[in-house]
């Protein structure tokens, strides 16, 4: 099988559609990691016990909002997909692991994902649905996990909710076809995120926006979110005296002379160049500041950069701003 490189977003989605195993290696000229891992790559497309495997290459850094979506914080970092899904990955320049997960993914039988079989011998969608949705007093249907949103609007949703403290489950319907198409029925909506309350639908990202502008949100959630326990909250606490240290507050990998990242070090670049004055935190040196700020912001990567307390985004929005020529005057507003 012929390695591929991907020039284009849409040659990425055409071709991760594939229902045979397709693997995509996330890359940076830059990395000597990556250089090594290109060859073991490179070899392992053309065993022939493999010819039935999508081989694929793509710059990282030239497509953050995939970066993003796949939670790529760091390369070299392979993810295998089927069928549009991603369905596992190796993060690291790690090649036996990686000659073994591909292996093991295409021995693997397939899993059945909609129909009776998938949701238990006998038991109709509709009561596994009833039964998901009562599950707790507020639980949210959305694209991946509140820790890793694996699209914007769940993303922003997940955000909202941390926003009012509202606690609730979540339920990934990516993980469950049955679930993500029967549920579209059964609650007569045909999108995602689903947000319910005591077993009733409320809405999705638009509606709970309103909600939130109009304070109906919080006081729908108010009885069924309890205090945060003391390791959070003093955590909490932390997060947001380090947000606001400075007016402009980046955490990144490593520090603005030696960035240990890509991402990194092309924010450096490009703040440096803005002139304005910005402090930094090395989220290696801190793994609860790392794990912590994830939740805390509803940010699943690295690097981040907050304004006066508030954030701003990643690499990818940076690179928006200055672009659009609003960079320095989102650094400096008050």
């Amino acid at each position: 099988m012929t390695l591929l490189s991907i020039q284009k977003s849409d040659e990425f989605e055409t071709l991760i559609q594939s229902p045979e195993l397709v693997t995509i290696h996330f890359y940076a000229d830059w990395s000597d990691q990556c250089k090594h891992m290109d060859s073991v790559f490179s070899e392992l497309s053309k065993q022939a016990d493999f010819k039935g495997v999508k081989f694929a290459k793509i710059a990282a850094e030239d497509f953050p909002d995939l970066s993003m979506k796949y939670n790529v914080a760091a390369v070299p970092t392979f993810v295998f997909f089927k069928s549009g899904q991603d369905i596992d990955r190796v993060d690291g320049a790690n090649a036996p692991q990686l000659t073994a997960k591909i292996k093991s993914l295409i021995s693997a039988k397939p899993t059945v994902t909609s129909g009776a079989n998938h949701v238990g011998e006998g038991e109709d969608i509709n009561d596994r649905l009833k039964r998901l949705i009562n599950s707790a007093p507020v639980i949210l249907f959305m694209k991946g996990t509140p820790d890793t949103p694996k699209c914007g609007f769940s993303n922003q949703i997940v955000s909202i909710l941390r926003e009012v403290n509202c606690n609730f489950a979540s339920f990934d319907i990516l993980n469950d076809n049955a679930v993500r198409e029967g549920l579209k029925k059964f609650s007569n909506w045909p999108t995602y995120p689903q947000l319910y309350v005591d077993g009733n639908l409320i809405g999705g990202l638009d509606i709970i926006k309103e909600m939130k502008e109009s304070g109906e949100l919080e006081e729908l959630v108010k009885s069924k979110s309890g205090p945060s326990s003391n390791g959070t909250s003093s955590l909490n606490e932390r997060l947001k005296a380090l947000i606001n240290q400075a007016n402009v507050m980046v955490f990144m990998k490593g520090n603005p002379e030696n960035p240990r990242c890509g991402f990194s070090r092309q924010l450096m670049e490009i703040l440096k160049e803005t002139g304005v004055k910005f402090e930094t935190f090395d989220i290696l040196n801190d793994n609860s500041v790392r794990e912590g700020l994830k939740i805390y912001s509803s940010w699943p990567t690295y690097p981040q950069v907050y304004v006066k307390g508030s954030l701003i985004g990643g690499l990818d929005i940076i690179k928006e701003l200055k672009e659009a020529g609003e960079l320095v005057s989102s650094l400096t507003s008050s």
